[in-house]
């Protein structure tokens, strides 16, 4: 593109309120820097003797002195503005060290664990306090007399505490008196083969720890040192947070055999020997996340405490199988889709020229779970409310981007990305997720599918029925008019810097699954989350949940968010033009030119599904009429239909056909008079290319011309465009929009439109030579043909499918006009059953180039479901080209 279309089109960037992303180098680690809402935060200690404050939205970075603490705490509505949680210099999915817990003995009224735990041993002569010391360096259990193996492992293969110390007793001196009832080890059955882990539906988890879904029993066994007698206690704990407290359910206390508080308890289903085989109900309002777990005993001859072993931990998620979850979906289709599909398709484009794209998931890839709750942990969210999905969707939608909260995605619309990845170049949510994990920083760059993608893994991952959704023509008012208004000048031309409001050609955002307790009655079911940062609520770029059915009625004073999102999918677009006095006055208002097509994916296939019509009563009726009129009476112009004029015989069309990048266009305007009276129609087109989100560059090409029109009688004028014509002027996507303005000479009618297509990009071509099993290599073949009869420079491919292959960037250099390669890559599978590989292309001339080939994965020789092998995840590999052919 030339410089000062660049200028222009960043120019119009800021005005509409997308300002260039900056990605500053990073800083050394004994510095933290508080930057713009635009700028990545490092994560490091403060040096002492200074704080790094901001200006909101300016850029500006003060330091003055103080006493190390970050400035102005904030207490935003639905956000937590001070965050207790300190994030490590490098965050790694490996447990941090354990809080000390001896200082929480007496909590609960200076009452002993067992009189909180159980009523009849409130009187137990003992001492009070709740946790004995730790031995110090040492969190094993105590000795066995079941045979095991050297790595912990009893007879029947259940994993144990290595005998790293002793246990803990009531006197705290970690002596084992004879008759005490000690806990030797414990089976989780965590395994992926096991039975809960296939119960709770989290086997396709790569994850060794056990993981369960709330209000839905899972078993385990203890190991004892003895029988168990029907004298003695057992109680089993959860803890989660650093300050654990059994009033916030971050403590959660479980007596064996006895009822517990909010749908906890613990049963007694079988003892065979020193075996002990328990069912464990969890609460279907448990917290989710990460829980540390142990055992206690008393028995007449004391007290015992499995100490804690991070090979005990629980991650416990929300439940869309359990009914009294309030994530409950009633259709195993849906879960089977919404839930565990680890792959889905993503629509781009326009209503008319619908493009689409695989994109990988992967909430079950190892360190994605991780990655989901360390999101929470960074934001600060407090462990009491991770039981609320409403409130930890709306947390979600806010830390997807990196804005107010150095997030996970930078967002960037300049069509500068050098300093990143293209948004377009990503292909699955895996690589995105673990890199913040693995660094603490922003990652470079997103834009609105980026961010729908990510906020689907991390939802799923977090158990919450989640699915992409697409809305064509989605509208960005920024004024809360709730209608899009568009102004001209006296001859019909767009006064650009009036026009702030924007549509867009497509928009992502999300729809997840839920009740709605803080709500009237009828507004549970699907519930907008939009992560990509648009506006702020609350004075926080987050969007969400929304009901759909309040969307749908015009209902905008419901939270959160709804006028926003109501103007996105129902607004009209409303045309202004300015008359002699300098008043604007509506000439036009195009009723159906907003959310014209809201898709998804289907379930059980990759067809597309149209959903609008739970966003919106049918076009033109009068419910959706009176859902209009109803949001716009609550916007900043609730008159604005009282001054409609209606004189239209006159019918205008805009048709394009289906344009490839690189090959020549056209695109026409039909006229058709349905009047009964010759009509004569001066029309003007204006041809500039576009951004998806609306903003627009300068016009290149125009076209003025007069039509007569017998009554009934159609015309059309069309406009050739060269690859010549519109190659220095190409931005991201290849979109073009055609504004067509005029009037009708014999009765005043005033003709206005906008028409946005886009430029068709070839898709990359995936075939696999050979077989895929579980653990054995298997190899792809990827073809590319370029389209364009120019170089292509510095191109990337990405290659990444759960199950399949971890995140790989290949780095082939150039590519010749018009020329064909083909290079190969393998792979290791790691699980069995349909995967998706999924690939694309990015080079600074070309983008929005992808391909995807189905792999049927067999298990490995002797039905062994799961491989610890599996697909490098290595970045910037130079690869040579296997052929390179010519066009």
């Amino acid at each position: 593109m030339k410089e000062d279309a660049h200028l222009q089109l960043m120019r119009h960037s800021v005005k509409k309120g997308y300002q260039p992303a900056t990605y500053p180098a990073r800083p050394t680690p004994s510095t933290r820097v508080a930057t713009s809402s635009l700028l990545v935060q490092p994560v490091g200690p403060v040096p002492n003797g200074l704080t790094y404050s901001t200006r909101a939205r300016d850029g500006a970075i003060t330091n003055t002195a103080a006493s190390g603490t970050m400035e102005g705490p904030r207490s935003d509505v639905g956000r937590w503005g001070r965050s207790p949680w300190q994030p490590p210099t490098t965050p790694s999915p490996e447990p941090e060290p354990e809080p000390d817990r001896r200082s929480r003995s007496r909590r609960g009224g200076g009452r002993s664990f067992w009189a909180r735990c159980c009523g009849c041993c409130s009187c137990g002569n003992r001492a009070d306090d709740d946790w004995g010391p730790e031995p110090s360096g040492s969190r094993g259990g105590g000795t066995s007399s079941r045979g095991g193996d050297s790595r912990g492992r009893d007879s029947r293969g259940g994993r144990r505490p290595e005998s790293r110390g002793s246990g803990v007793n009531a006197a705290g001196d970690g002596t084992i008196r004879e008759g005490m009832l000690v806990v030797t080890g414990v089976d989780l059955l965590c395994s992926r083969s096991d039975q809960n882990r296939r119960e709770h539906h989290t086997d396709e988890f790569e994850y060794d720890e056990l993981i369960v879904r709330r209000g839905q029993p899972f078993h385990m066994i203890l190991f004892l040192n003895r029988e168990y007698e029907s004298s003695d206690r057992i109680a089993l704990e959860l803890l989660i947070g650093n300050n654990p407290e059994v009033g916030k359910g971050t403590h959660v206390i479980i007596p064996v055999g006895k009822g517990g508080s909010g749908g906890w308890k613990a049963q007694v289903t079988k003892t065979n020997g020193h075996n002990l085989n328990l069912r464990v109900h969890t609460s279907p309002n448990a917290i989710i996340g990460k829980f540390q777990f142990t055992v206690r005993t008393r028995s007449e001859a004391g007290e015992f405490q499995l100490p804690f072993d991070p090979r005990n931990e629980i991650y416990i998620l929300f439940n869309p199988w359990c009914p009294e979850d309030i994530v409950y979906v009633d259709h195993e289709d849906w879960r089977q889709e919404y839930v565990l599909n680890e792959s889905g398709r993503i629509y781009y484009g326009t209503e008319a020229q619908i493009g689409e794209r695989t994109w990988n998931y992967g909430q079950f890839d190892h360190g994605v779970l991780d990655a989901c709750l360390y999101i929470l942990d960074r934001r600060g969210m407090p462990y009491g409310g991770r039981g609320d999905p409403v409130s930890v969707s709306r947390v979600i939608s806010a830390m997807v981007n990196s804005l107010d909260d150095n997030g996970v995605l930078i967002g960037n619309w300049t069509g500068d990305y050098s300093r990143g990845t293209n948004p377009s170049a990503w292909v699955g949510s895996v690589e995105i997720l673990l890199s913040y994990l693995r660094t603490g920083y922003s990652v470079p760059y997103g834009q609105c599918w980026v961010f729908a993608g990510v906020t689907t893994t991390v939802l799923r991952c977090l158990g919450l029925a989640t699915r992409t959704v697409t809305n064509f023509n989605s509208a960005h008012d920024t004024d809360t008019s709730l209608t899009m208004d568009i102004y001209f000048d006296e001859n019909m031309k767009p006064l650009e810097h009036l026009n702030h409001d924007s549509v867009w050609n497509f928009h992502v955002w999300n729809d997840c699954w839920m009740k709605r307790p803080d709500l009237p009655s009828g507004f549970d079911g699907w519930q907008v989350v939009d992560a990509t940062p648009q506006e702020t609520s609350s004075g926080i770029f987050c969007c969400g949940p929304c009901s759909v059915e309040s969307i749908k009625n015009g209902l905008v004073y419901m939270k959160y968010d709804t006028p926003f999102i109501f103007a996105e999918v129902n607004s009209d677009k409303v045309y202004w033009q300015r008359q002699d006095d300098g008043s604007f006055k509506i000439v036009y208002v195009e009723e159906k030119a907003i959310g014209t097509l809201i898709v998804t994916k289907a379930i059980n296939s990759n067809m597309r599904e149209d959903i609008t019509h739970i966003y919106k009563h049918p076009e033109g009726s009068e419910a959706e009429r009176k859902a209009v009129e109803k949001a716009a009476a609550h916007g900043s112009k609730p008159n604005v239909y009282a001054t409609r004029d209606s004189a239209e015989d006159v019918a205008m069309q805009v048709e394009a056909q289906d344009a490839v990048m690189g090959q020549d266009l056209a695109v026409s305007v039909v006229l058709t008079n349905r009047g009964s009276s010759r009509r004569t129609v001066k029309l003007h087109l204006y041809l500039c290319v576009t951004y998806y989100t609306g903003v627009s560059g300068p016009t290149f090409k125009e076209t003025k011309k007069e039509v007569a029109l017998a009554p009934g009688a159609s015309d059309s004028v069309t406009m050739p465009v060269a690859y010549k014509e519109y190659k220095p002027h190409l931005v991201d996507q290849g979109a073009m929009l055609l504004n067509v303005s005029g009037h009708v000479k014999e009765s005043g009618q005033v003709l206005a439109k906008q028409h946005t297509f886009r430029l068709r990009t070839p898709d990359l071509s995936l075939t696999l030579l050979g077989a895929a099993v579980v653990g054995q290599e298997c190899e792809v073949q990827i073809v590319f043909k370029n389209p364009l009869p120019i170089t292509l420079t510095n191109v990337v491919f990405r290659l990444e499918g759960s199950g399949l292959q971890r995140p790989k960037v290949l780095n082939v250099g150039d590519i010749g006009g018009n020329e064909t390669v083909t290079l190969r890559q393998t792979f290791v599978p790691v699980r069995p059953g349909p995967r998706q590989l999924i690939a694309s292309l990015d080079s600074p001339q070309l983008s929005q180039v992808h391909g995807v080939i189905q792999v049927d994965v067999a298990p490995a020789s002797g039905d062994r479901g799961f491989s610890d092998a599996g697909g490098d995840s290595r970045s910037g590999e130079n690869i040579p080209m296997a052929y390179r052919g010519g066009a």
